[in-house]
């Protein structure tokens, strides 16, 4: 779980069950997406004026939230909800991204993400342990990213 979340500690460990769906997927996507009837997407995308520069100024942006919810959770003596609120800064970053890319999948995306973090924080207000925080929301951004990567891997 570790390497899901970022925040786990190497005693933490993945179900099997887990990495091997998440294995036999991802080979599954290569195959899909290297078959010999593959074709390129027909979609063609709108990037707009400067599309560059305002990946680098939300990229930016993105990275300093990241910075800031880690100091201000651990200045305030709560970083158990450093995952969610990283992943709310993941999720909110993807929006201005879905147009700058003009890849509207990055919406949903984006939105799933959100849902990821309030979730998170709906678990650290009720009291539940760091450590299930960190699987939830671990777990659940990294299905919402794969699912992504996925979806635009195999569809274009």
């Amino acid at each position: 779980m570790a390497a899901a979340s970022g925040t786990g500690s190497a005693a933490d460990a993945t179900p099997l069950g887990i990495e091997v769906a998440a294995l036999l997927l991802t080979a599954a996507a290569i195959c899909l997406g290297y078959r010999k009837d593959a074709a390129p997407s027909p979609r063609t995308v709108n990037l707009p004026a400067n599309w560059a520069r305002g990946v680098g100024i939300v990229n930016t942006v993105e990275l300093a939230a990241d910075f800031a919810v880690i100091a201000a959770s651990n200045a305030a003596g709560r970083p158990e909800v450093i995952p969610a609120g990283i992943a709310l800064v993941v999720g909110l970053h993807l929006f201005p991204l879905a147009r700058l890319y003009d890849q509207w999948q990055y919406r949903w995306t984006a939105s799933l993400l959100t849902a990821v973090a309030v979730a998170g924080f709906v678990l650290v207000a009720a009291g539940l342990t760091s450590e299930t925080v960190r699987i939830v929301v671990g777990l659940g951004s990294a299905v919402v990213l794969w699912a992504s990567s996925y979806h635009l891997a195999v569809r274009g």
